[in-house]
């Protein structure tokens, strides 16, 4: 499945620029894949992409802002996470509600009055803050590895990741690193295949790195707040997918976020971490066809 990288402009109140790659029949039901904190729309496999098409969707991931070839905030105040924390947001460049309407955005340039919005870990908030603030615009939503926001959920195991230290800024040292630190966070239930995770990490540093980008919007999850009140609110259909042996984003936060959006599904992959094995696809792609499809079907019929 080929397909070209593309950069849409002036998107979202913010004027930024996104870039963004679409697979599939542009007639199909769209799917929007959002990504999680410092990754790239390229952390999607494009492996998992073709199977959502082979299912008769199309796709649309996508660089988020400070990520990748999107627009970067270089000029915005040093972030300040442990000060966020704290409760000092001051170093807040933006919020997962800015990062929701860059989303929204995407969708107007791309002439979609709406889409079904999968999100994964970081993505996940910002899927859900898209159903919370423009419900008109998401079709389903389904909210994997992530968490509402509350800090007492969804946490990472600072013990078992602290032994990882900063990567590296040169190419090698970077791919050594990123192939280390999947072995520690990803799915200890699966086959680990350690030359994708390399590949996929030398792209990522071609394609461009940005450490305080992800410290950024690390300070925007934080500046958002909790977000299960709202959640409450939802009137979506909805699904929660979540690795039991996630150290990223404990299983907790995967079960109050389906705790707390009405009528949502919580699916646990028993050995999956905070990644996207081959060995967990059939379970993770077929119930998010699934609700696609449900949605549809209940759309059209409305």
């Amino acid at each position: 499945m080929t397909v070209s990288e593309e950069k849409a402009l002036n998107v979202g109140p913010s004027g930024i620029e996104v870039a963004y790659e679409r697979f599939g029949d542009p007639g199909a039901p769209p799917v929007m894949l959002v990504m999680g904190g410092g990754g790239q729309m390229i952390n999607w496999p494009e492996e998992f992409c073709a199977e959502l098409v082979g299912h008769g969707l199309q796709v649309i991931r996508f660089d988020n802002r400070d990520s990748g070839r999107s627009t970067h905030f270089h000029d915005a105040p040093v972030p300040d996470l442990q000060a966020a924390l704290a409760g000092d947001l001051s170093s807040a460049s933006y919020t997962l509600s800015d990062m929701a309407a860059d989303a929204v955005g995407l969708l107007d340039v791309l002439g979609l009055d709406g889409a079904h919005f999968v999100g994964a870990s970081l993505g996940g908030m910002i899927a859900q803050t898209v159903a919370i603030e423009c419900p008109e615009r998401i079709r389903s939503l389904t909210s994997m590895m992530s968490n509402t926001g509350d800090l007492g959920v969804g946490q990472p195991d600072f013990a078992v990741l602290t032994g990882l230290g900063a990567p590296p800024e040169d190419r090698q040292g970077y791919i050594g690193w990123y192939v280390r630190a999947f072995r520690v966070i990803g799915s200890p239930g699966f086959p680990y295949d350690e030359a994708a995770a390399a590949e996929r990490a030398g792209l990522a540093h071609d394609r461009g790195l940005d450490p305080l980008g992800l410290r950024r919007q690390a300070v925007a999850t934080v500046a958002s707040g909790d977000r299960t009140a709202r959640l409450r609110t939802l009137d979506v259909p909805a699904l929660v997918i979540h690795g039991a042996a996630d150290v990223m984003c404990d299983i907790s936060g995967g079960r109050a976020t389906a705790a707390a959006i009405p009528g949502a599904e919580l699916i646990t992959v028993e050995g999956m971490g905070h990644n996207f094995p081959r060995g967990a696809w059939p379970q993770i792609i077929p119930p998010i066809v699934a609700l696609v499809r449900r949605a549809e079907k209940a759309s059209s019929t409305a």
